[in-house]
């Protein structure tokens, strides 16, 4: 940095001084030229404290001010060199008067602008308070002088200004996008991060909060993370105060919302292992065990931690199973439990496996080998507990230390931050996706479903959603997560299907649309999930029943193997029948997906007598001549063969069967 600034000092420096020794020899304008001369001589003393100060000068304004006081004495130097003419050459040069005065005025500027960025590149203690101002150079763009002095306090102010300033960068980026690009290209990023890293509580807080702003563009995402910001808020997210993890958490939001690919970067810091560990605390007793692994180990510590309790006899896991029920708390801190309390015990206690047959009758058959196996099972689970121990103190790290004691607030804005950022950070992503299931923050999302806060049960639902509408589209992650033998997943199914019956909540569009990109992973023999979805089909606000006729689409479609069973099951719930008046009457958001689920019912059960009863027949014949029902071909083609199978059974003219 010092050898780039002399770099840029040397050539206004040798300017300075020819403007000063042509000064001394001029024929005309003498008066002119000699103030020309002092003001240059002054303006190159600045000019060398500069240089002998290189290596506390921030770059971009020395930059930027360097290159016009460059421009000025090039022109002073002009200027003077006419004075000098003599002879023929006087009677041909024309010298305005005016020229004079404007260089001298552009100099005094010069000295000005030096001066400035002297004063803003002294460290805090040696400037005794002295207000910096603006320089000349800001009267055209006063904003730019602004956020050049709130970097230089950055770089070279105390920790206390420091935090004054991300707080400056803070107001300026909200209030305008175009203050955060600048905040950008001026620099601001690498001191804001070094002081996330550095400052105290406050300090980090404002700095983190400045660069969650900065990544609402989209544009501005790239440099920051080429910055180096994912390893930061990693170590925030380790080992910080929780206060400060809060907005860091809000900032890998930002940036994940913004600017998608930057998740993997944020995934290979170990971001994600942090996010669910934040989530599980307080909210499962066991938390430590539903922490991802580094990539760095061969296998998950989750794995390892199983594996190791698959040893212990048939008593000894009985018994460890009750003791650990007994000790999971429920997440509101009551006694009373309820059924998502017992799926979390259950599904902890699963992973307990039993001896195998052979070895328990073997062992019966021989006391002194039963005897010798008992005290090798007891040295081995004392092994296995030391282990599991330092597992979880790897997992954990210094960011569980302390956190019991901060204030349920802290913590319920926490978890709501970290599962906004798992949100965004999941989104189209299978790799993070498959991370954050296979470290059951599944159960933590369906326990936050039920009892955590509003933001965090908001949060939730969102992340819950695009991890579903990922697993739509990837059939591994489908039966691997959301099998529905497994715990986890009956138990965010079942607090989905808690709230659409309930119908009256602000998750109730994420649950409609999750159940809906599930739609596939349910069997025929799940008779509750169609019901309620067809409810909404009928009287409700537009957006609800578009989603859940979308949703139920999904249920009807041909790509779902179950699609006939599907299909009569909306028939029988009387989905034909809340169809047709949206067809005829809604807007058209509500219209089209009404229209195509009409189709499928048409296609896949055309012999249906309610449908029959309902002239669904005449419904797709009105239809096809709508114009903005039949502006996707692939809705034509749906709605030509759902016509040609109901003929085959129905009449145009008169209701039920031929």
């Amino acid at each position: 940095m010092a050898d780039i600034v002399k770099q840029i000092l040397v050539k206004p420096i040798q300017l300075a001084d020819q403007v000063i020794k042509a000064s001394g020899d001029t024929i005309s304008f003498r008066q002119e030229c000699l103030e020309i001369k002092v003001k240059t001589e002054k303006l190159a003393g600045l000019l060398r404290q500069a240089a002998r100060a290189s290596g506390d000068l921030y770059e971009r304004p020395t930059r930027r001010i360097i290159d016009d006081t460059e421009q000025v004495l090039d022109k002073a130097l002009t200027l003077v060199f006419k004075s000098r003419a003599n002879g023929l050459r006087k009677v041909f040069t024309i010298i305005p008067t005016a020229a004079f005065r404007k260089t001298s005025q552009q100099l005094e500027n010069s000295i000005g602008d030096v001066s400035w960025l002297l004063r803003v590149s002294t460290p805090a203690d040696d400037r005794a308070d002295e207000y910096l101002g603006l320089p000349p150079i800001a009267s055209n763009e006063p904003i730019l002088c602004l956020i050049w002095e709130q970097i230089a306090i950055l770089c070279s102010g105390s920790l206390e200004e420091r935090s004054d300033a991300a707080a400056s960068l803070v107001s300026l980026a909200r209030d305008n996008d175009r203050y955060g690009k600048l905040i950008i290209e001026e620099g601001g990023v690498a001191p804001l991060l070094k002081l996330a890293k550095e400052g105290r509580m406050e300090a980090q807080e404002n700095a983190a909060r400045a660069i969650g702003l900065l990544g609402r563009d989209p544009e501005c995402v790239e440099p920051i993370v080429n910055a180096g910001v994912c390893s930061v808020f990693a170590k925030i997210l380790k080992e910080g105060h929780m206060k400060v993890q809060v907005v860091v958490a809000w900032a890998v939001s930002e940036l994940a919302a913004h600017h998608p690919k930057c998740q993997d970067h944020f995934a290979q810091n170990n971001t994600i292992r942090l996010l669910v560990s934040h989530l599980a605390f307080e909210t499962i007793q066991e938390h430590s065990k539903y922490a991802i692994a580094s990539n760095k180990q061969a296998m998950s510590i989750h794995t390892v931690v199983m594996a190791n309790s698959n040893s212990i006899d048939q008593t000894s896991s009985n018994r460890n199973e009750d003791e650990f029920q007994s000790t999971i708390s429920h997440p509101t801190g009551n006694d009373t439990t309820s059924q998502m309390h017992n799926v979390v015990a259950n599904t902890m206690a699963m992973k307990s496996n039993v001896p195998s047959k052979g070895n328990v009758q073997l062992q019966a058959n021989n006391p002194k080998a039963n005897h010798k196996n008992t005290k090798t099972n007891q040295n081995q689970v004392h092994h296995q507990n030391q282990q599991q121990q330092k597992h979880q103190v790897a997992l954990t790290g210094a960011s569980i230390k302390g956190r019991e004691f901060e204030d349920p607030a802290t913590k319920a804005e926490m978890k709501a931050m970290a599962a906004r950022a798992l949100r965004y950070l999941c989104a189209g992503n299978i790799t993070i996706c498959h991370s954050i299931t296979e470290s059951r923050a599944l159960l933590c999302f369906a326990v936050l479903l039920e009892k955590g806060p509003d933001e965090v049960q908001y949060n939730s639902a969102m992340a819950l959603m695009e991890i579903t509408a990922v697993a739509e589209q990837n059939e591994e992650l489908r039966r691997s997560a959301f099998k529905p033998t497994a715990p986890a997943a009956k138990a965010v199914v079942d607090q989905f299907l808690r709230i659409v019956n309930k119908a009256d909540s602000e998750l109730l569009i994420p649950s409609i649309i999750s159940i809906g990109n599930l739609a596939r992973t349910f069997r025929a023999t799940e008779t509750r999930i169609i019901g309620p979805l067809v409810h909404l089909l009928d009287d409700r606000e537009p957006e609800v029943t578009s989603e859940a006729a979308i949703a139920l689409s999904k249920f009807a479609c041909t790509d779902n193997f179950l699609h006939v069973n599907h299909s009569k099951s909306i028939i029988d719930a009387g989905g034909a029948k809340h169809l047709i008046p949206s067809i005829y009457f809604g807007e058209q958001m509500v219209q089209i997906p009404s229209f195509i689920l009409l189709c499928y019912l048409a296609l896949h059960v055309p012999d249906s007598e309610a449908l029959a009863n309902e002239d669904v027949l005449i419904v797709l014949e009105w239809a096809t001549k709508q114009n903005h029902l039949m502006q996707d071909s692939m809705i034509e083609n749906l709605v030509s063969e759902g016509k040609k199978r109901l003929e085959l059974y129905q009449s145009r003219g008169s209701k039920g069967y031929l």
